[in-house]
């Protein structure tokens, strides 16, 4: 699969997870995908659970904003902030492809915190 059509499933994947389509969503892995939470230290095997265990989510997404997907060959990154219920969290995925479909992804989330004051000197504000 070319590196269009994979940034073409990845866009999507992303905007069909944005808007709560779980059929479009996971269409993009194998039927036998991996999905690894280090920080919960929870593995997810098969596509079809993967979609059960997003599909029963107690909320949906109050904000969905893709920030940057980058990669090449069979591997690729997105990162993106997904909300809910107002609390936002930053999040990469990284995702292995074989034959055009996820074989493995690895999601990480991180909730934004304050800059602390003793390095203001040396870094700049984003927005």
């Amino acid at each position: 699969m070319s590196e269009q059509r994979i940034r073409e499933a990845l866009n999507a994947h992303w905007l069909a997870s944005a808007n709560g389509d779980l059929d479009a969503e996971h269409d993009i892995y194998d039927d036998d995908a991996t999905c690894d939470y280090p920080q919960s230290g929870e593995r997810i095997r098969g596509r079809t659970n993967l979609q059960a265990l997003r599909g029963h989510h107690p909320d949906k997404p109050s904000g969905f904003d893709v920030k940057r997907i980058q990669g090449e060959g069979n591997l690729w990154i997105t990162e993106y902030m997904i909300s809910y219920q107002g609390q936002a969290a930053y999040t990469v995925s990284i995702m292995e492809f074989r034959d055009g479909k996820v074989i493995h992804e690895t999601q990480y989330f991180s909730y934004p915190f304050e800059a602390p004051a003793w390095r203001s000197q040396w870094v700049q504000r984003m927005n």
